[in-house]
């Protein structure tokens, strides 16, 4: 036998003898799980003297680096909530205004800029503003808008579909999910981005399937709730379902601003004066906070 394939098979040996010494001193440290283990013995005994030396030098890196204490006397770890304030952007701000001001300029490239933008960004819900657009001078303007609102109402027509035949399936879910259909519904309904045909027959669907959630478990309505359902119908002038929403909000939220304002709303669009003053003394007598919006439908009113 050579010298060099004696010298190779004491570096084979050597190198056997740290492998098991290895895999002793790592079972009865119980740090680390057994696949790890024996994926790096393996590597050893594959890899003679590169192995262990690459093991022994990430070992001992991550001793000298990785394992030093770490100073967390900057770090927070209070729940309480706190506001960023930043410095307003002085040159955007001054260069914004509002869509419907904006659809009034006269530059045809200006006005296709800005609708590009508005398309950019998250339009779904400025879609009354963008539908203000369809009866722009120029038809390139149009065009962008009445893209965006064919997309945005296609989409809306097929999840009010689907979301319909959930509320369809009786189970334990069903007045949930009538709930989250009225929620979905809203955003666009409240809008008036559809035909009145259309917008009548949406305003139905909502009442007809809140009228499910409501036979099936009526606390799970909250008074904002009811106060959209209102919204919608007011809007259809159907004023008799919308007074059963109204009645049902006063019996179940009776402390509620909201189940106030959507009598007032009623009554206000019925004309009805008697009752509108009755509910007006009525929010008078109670403790309940008046907002602005209602402070001025009750100046307009009077």
């Amino acid at each position: 036998m050579s010298q060099r394939m004696r010298y190779f098979i004491l570096l084979m040996l050597i190198n056997l003898v740290v492998v098991v010494i290895y895999l002793i001193f790592e079972n009865l440290r119980r740090k680390e799980k057994y696949a790890s283990i024996w994926m790096k013995a393996g590597m050893m005994l594959l890899c003679p003297v590169v192995g262990p030396l690459f093991l022994s030098g990430s070992f001992l890196l991550y001793k000298l680096f990785a394992s030093q204490g770490m100073d967390l006397s900057d770090v927070v770890f209070s729940k309480e909530r706190t506001d960023t304030l930043q410095r307003p952007d002085e040159d955007v701000e001054k260069n914004m205004v509002a869509l419907e001001e904006a659809l009034e300029v006269s530059d045809k490239k200006s006005l296709r800029t800005l609708m590009m933008n508005v398309i950019r960004g998250d339009y779904k819900h400025s879609l009354s503003a963008i539908a203000l657009a369809l009866n722009s001078e120029d038809s390139e303007t149009a065009h962008y808008a009445a893209s965006v609102l064919q997309e945005v109402l296609n989409d809306f027509r097929t999840g009010v579909h689907e979301r319909y035949r959930l509320c369809l399936v009786e189970d334990e879910k069903q007045a949930e999910n009538c709930i989250h259909l009225i929620e979905y519904m809203n955003p666009i309904i409240e809008q008036k981005v559809l035909t009145d045909l259309e917008q009548h027959s949406m305003a139905e669907r909502m009442d007809e399937v809140l009228e499910k959630a409501w036979i099936l478990d009526s606390q799970k309505i909250s008074s904002t709730m009811y106060e959209k359902i209102c919204q919608s119908l007011l809007d259809v002038k159907e004023y008799e379902t919308c007074g059963k929403w109204c009645q049902r909000s006063m019996k179940q939220y009776p402390r509620a601003l909201s189940s106030f304002t959507c009598q007032l709303k009623l009554f206000y669009s019925c004309n009805d004066r008697d009752n509108f003053f009755r509910v007006m003394d009525e929010l008078k007598e109670s403790e309940i906070a008046i907002d602005n919006e209602t402070l001025e439908m009750i100046r307009t009113f009077m």
